[in-house]
């Protein structure tokens, strides 16, 4: 954390966020895939990365979008999928950039996004999946919302390790966004 307070009014914190904190994440991830890093110094990283944040929270207040709600996006992992550090990361990043964010966590039943889009009125919903096994929940989030009456006021971005765009196209998605930075750039490519 003395390298988060360090770093304080250095650069934006949108910037101190998505080239430090997520950047070294996405390094851990990485890491982790290769078999060099183990579960507990991912879950120790994921929690210093959410701390760094936390010491971000006054400045990300105040900075790029502050005041401003671009949009109202409601982010979660699919059913089955108890990944949950990228698109922790996505929501962060999206906040940080002046949406909305409704993070509805990790294994979330797929009816649970269409209830949450309810609820908060969203103008998009973000579907992770960092498993082969639960790309289908993408595809089946989407069917929902068609079935809802929901799909054409909502747009559809998809993420995740086996996702791709080729994948979003296939089942309907709006977009893919394969990291952070790229998610915020599509949600204002869709929503503004």
């Amino acid at each position: 954390m003395a390298a988060v307070e360090k770093a304080k009014g250095q650069a934006p914190a949108v910037e101190l966020i998505d080239n430090g904190l997520a950047a070294g994440m996405n390094e851990v991830g990485v890491l982790f895939e290769r078999g060099k890093l183990f579960l507990p110094h991912v879950m120790m990283a994921a929690d210093a990365m959410t701390a760094g944040v936390d010491l971000l929270q006054d400045e990300l207040a105040s900075g790029e979008g502050a005041g401003s709600k671009l949009g109202v996006i409601v982010n979660g992992t699919v059913e089955g999928d108890v990944h949950d550090i990228g698109k922790a990361i996505v929501s962060t990043m999206l906040q940080a950039a002046g949406f909305e964010v409704h993070d509805i966590g990790r294994d979330v039943p797929l009816q649970n996004f269409i209830d949450k889009c309810k609820e908060v009125d969203a103008d998009l919903v973000g579907l992770s999946a960092l498993m082969t096994t639960t790309l289908q929940g993408q595809k089946d989030v989407i069917e929902l919302l068609k079935e809802n009456g929901m799909r054409d006021g909502i747009k559809v971005m998809v993420g995740g390790a086996p996702a791709t765009d080729a994948w979003a196209k296939k089942i309907g998605a709006d977009c893919y966004a394969e990291n952070a930075s790229e998610a915020v750039a599509k949600a204002k490519e869709l929503l503004l």
